[in-house]
């Protein structure tokens, strides 16, 4: 079995979002202790997590540390769009932009993740 999990809210919409990513990287974190491949991306505005969840106060903060070598790293068009390129640079993330979408400097292709057998779960 192998998981991809893509992280989609966005942390400025408040406790829900919170709760999406917290539910996201619990689930990695589930599949890590059972040795399952995994994967996390942050595609649309959950791109922005990229430039919160480092912080040391953040609530999420153990539990992204305790799956970040698991994260795949954020999508490069989306990341453009929604204002977050520069701190996912900053804080190391990669860009993924297999997606070769136009007008876009690409995202992460979930075509070839299913097709590398890959199940997709969203929050």
């Amino acid at each position: 079995m192998k998981v991809a999990i893509f992280a989609l809210s966005d942390p400025a919409s408040g406790e829900e979002a919170l709760g999406r990513l917290f539910n996201a990287l619990a689930t990695a974190y589930d599949f890590k202790q059972r040795n399952v491949e995994v994967a996390i991306y942050f595609q649309g505005t959950g791109t922005r997590w990229a430039g919160v969840v480092g912080k040391p106060d953040h609530p999420v903060h153990g539990l992204f540390k305790a799956v970040e070598d698991k994260v795949a790293g954020v999508s490069a068009g989306c990341a453009a769009v929604f204002g977050a390129h520069d701190d996912a640079v900053k804080n190391g993330f990669d860009l993924i932009s297999g997606n070769n979408v136009p007008g876009t400097a690409g995202l992460p292709s979930i075509g070839e993740l299913m097709a590398d057998g890959f199940t997709v779960l969203t929050f």
